[in-house]
């Protein structure tokens, strides 16, 4: 699946960007289903679904209503999803990722990250293996962009280089989910914005720097992200983000070894909010302000 140039770029830089990852097929399988959800929302004033370590599914953003709706995440939707599941199992992005981790893969979860028009939401600069740390870092994030991902909308953008240090996600001994923000403007600064067509996918090492700020446009921006492992990764600490498949081997065989890396890691807490943002410091929908935000239109 990728080139010789691709998984050079991928080891040096800790990203690729693969045009026309996803087929039409899935993209319209996906969005279909996507779109379905969306507009589920309308009915709900605050956060509703229970994932596997009994979470919120679906994540609404302050200012929620059924006129303009705010759903900014959707907690693995493999797990009640058949089109997701068979997309994030058995597509041709799991091609790809076992070019760069080899040929024995495990599921851990995914997520999909929504920021439609005049939402706030935004992803502060941080790593994601920090938030599901394993005993050896081959794991892999696939991001892939369900509509057109812009300068304006939202784009991701990532450091390249990063994924070789290791940044502590704590602030005053709490579990922030975030780096250091006096860092912030120097990973800016260095910083590529990934923009793309619906269909490309960023396979991305889950040691890179990134973020994004919130969608300036009127078109939306949604993303769906799967993280993978190798088969001899296993995790450090309880799952965040619990998947009823995590861990399941979806390509070649299980082992019962683990392999290890050296050095010390810093461990997360098993925190309680439902969603990244929240544990970013951004607020959620409450039943309260989306009855006030209806009453308002």
């Amino acid at each position: 699946m990728l080139s010789e140039e691709q998984l050079r770029q991928y080891r040096e830089d800790g990203f690729v960007v693969v045009e026309g990852a996803a087929s039409v097929w899935e993209l319209t399988a996906l969005n279909t289903e996507l779109d379905g959800w969306i507009d589920e929302s309308r009915s709900h004033q605050e956060n509703w679904g229970t994932t596997a370590d009994g979470k919120h599914v679906f994540d609404l953003e302050p200012g929620h209503s059924a006129e303009h709706p705010r759903l900014r995440r959707v907690t693995n939707p493999a797990d009640f999803s058949d089109v997701y599941r068979s997309v994030l199992f058995e597509g041709r992005l799991v091609d790809a990722v076992g070019d760069l981790l080899g040929p024995d893969l495990k599921f851990h979860h995914c997520k999909v990250n929504i920021k439609l028009p005049s939402m706030e939401t935004y992803v502060g600069w941080h790593q994601d293996h920090p938030f599901e740390p394993q005993t050896n870092d081959s794991m892999t994030v696939a991001l892939v962009m369900l509509d057109d991902m812009t300068l304006e909308n939202g784009a991701l953008r990532v450091v390249p280089g990063s994924h070789r240090t290791h940044y502590s996600h704590y602030r005053d001994e709490r579990f922030v989910g975030e780096i250091d923000r006096g860092l912030w403007d120097d990973f800016e600064a260095r910083s590529v914005r990934l923009t793309g067509k619906a269909g490309d996918v960023v396979f991305m090492d889950s040691w890179m720097v990134h973020g994004s700020p919130a969608n300036r446009s009127q078109s939306p921006r949604r993303l769906l992200i799967c993280e993978y492992t190798a088969a001899d990764a296993f995790p450090l600490t309880p799952s965040n983000i619990r998947s009823k498949y995590l861990g399941e081997v979806i390509r070649g065989r299980a082992t019962r070894v683990a392999r290890l890396r050296g050095g010390p890691i810093e461990l997360p807490p098993l925190y309680k909010e439902s969603s990244f943002f929240e544990v970013q410091g951004q607020k959620v929908a409450r039943r309260a302000e989306s009855e006030a935000a209806a009453g308002m239109m």
